[in-house]
């Protein structure tokens, strides 16, 4: 079949054929695919045909300005180049993709009737890095506080999502509309507490457009609180003459430096055995007179606290004579519980022999006693002569 050829005249000042279609042609459509690209990206449109008698190609823009004529270009786009060109393809590349170009593109096979594809080209928004904002530094223990995580310019709208250190904590999302993309933000409350003191906090952008490398930003929180404070002792039970050491830990923000010592509420005495470094109170060798009780406190602008420690030194001898007194109590102790329980499992087992050699033999006389005792009686008599008893049947 020979094709009959018609000279239209196209846009741009170029001139475009059709032909009418070849019958291997006649019933087929060109193939083309959608494609989706992170905007600042390159996209590649393929247009293919299984059957061409060098029949041209074209592609076009949702405008539907001319791109591509075959292997002519008609529209003055440097971001747009010819990638290939055949009677069977037209592939083309627009680079540095902004989200103006999406959109529907058209391939056409000129033919008479000219037969047309469709592909859609999906940009991507990517979110820029997420700003977190209502910081307070430093916070006060009791605080409330309200974190705020934004983040622009995401098509699709971005997800956001907190983390307190590794561990993931729900906020609050909201999104709005600018233009075609989207700003979402992402509200965390916070009532501090000293646990708070360090902590970090990372709001993280999840995006299709950010698959291998999501956005984050992290705040730390510097929590100032009280101090607190605990003593800690190197005995347990002190004795004459021993090395004893007080440590007065003290938790605060700002650190509670330094500490002071008191014995029963005025200064300690100035004795060469007992020395204050910092923290630490030290006893070189203990006796008697040291006996009270010892206070450690700890303050900073936001409060104060202390703790105490009774320190009763004990005489050693007489440690180890109680010491001695309180085993034999015990050895003695042990034997009477012992002696007692014997007593009470023999009684138990004799009692419960008794009582049912009792009951065996009332119920064998019971027939015909009057009493109780009758009736053990006949039971015994019947038990011996029970031998004597004998039928004989013929």
């Amino acid at each position: 079949m020979k094709c009959q050829w018609k000279k239209v005249l196209f846009q741009e000042g170029f001139f475009f054929f059709f032909t009418r279609l070849s019958p291997k042609q006649g019933g087929q459509y060109p193939l083309v695919q959608n494609v989706t690209v992170t905007q600042g990206g390159t996209a590649n449109l393929t247009c293919r045909v299984e059957y061409n008698d060098n029949t041209s190609l074209q592609w076009s823009n949702p405008a539907q300005q001319t791109l591509f004529f075959g292997d002519k270009k008609a529209l003055r786009d440097n971001r747009i180049e010819l990638v290939r060109a055949s009677s069977s393809e037209l592939t083309i590349s627009i680079s540095d993709v902004s989200l103006s170009d999406e959109g529907m593109y058209t391939c056409s096979l000129f033919t008479m009737p000219v037969r047309t594809a469709k592909a859609y080209l999906t940009v991507l928004g990517v979110p820029e890095k997420p700003e977190i904002n209502g910081l307070k530094k430093p916070a006060v223990e009791g605080d409330y506080i309200t974190l705020t995580c934004i983040t622009q310019g995401s098509k699709p709208a971005a997800d956001l999502r907190w983390f307190r250190n590794e561990k993931e904590v729900k906020g609050a999302k909201e999104v709005n509309a600018e233009g075609k993309t989207f700003k979402v933000q992402s509200s965390l409350q916070l009532h501090v507490d000293r646990n708070d003191d360090g902590v970090a906090y990372t709001c993280r952008v999840d995006h299709v457009a950010l698959a291998l490398a999501p956005q984050q930003a992290t705040e730390v929180l510097e929590v100032q609180y009280a101090p607190r404070v605990e003593i800690i002792h190197s005995l347990e039970v002190p004795q004459e003459g021993q090395y004893l050491k007080l440590e007065c830990l003290s938790k605060g923000n700002p650190s509670p430096d330094p500490v002071m010592w008191t014995k029963d509420g005025v200064e300690l005495p100035d004795l060469d055995r007992m020395i204050v470094d910092g923290r630490e109170l030290t006893f070189t060798s203990l006796n008697k007179t040291d006996n009270g009780t010892y206070r450690c406190e700890a303050s900073n602008h936001l409060g104060r606290s202390s703790a105490e420690y009774v320190l009763y030194v004990y005489d050693p001898n007489a440690l180890g004579q109680h010491g001695t007194d309180h085993a034999l109590i015990g050895g003695v102790v042990a034997v009477v519980v012992f002696v007692t329980l014997c007593l009470i499992i023999v009684l138990g087992r004799y009692l419960a022999r008794h009582k049912g050699t009792y009951l065996t033999n009332e119920a064998k006389g019971a027939d015909d006693a009057p009493d109780a005792d009758t009736a053990i009686i006949n039971a015994e008599g019947n038990h011996a002569h029970a031998e004597e008893k004998k039928e004989y049947f013929i």
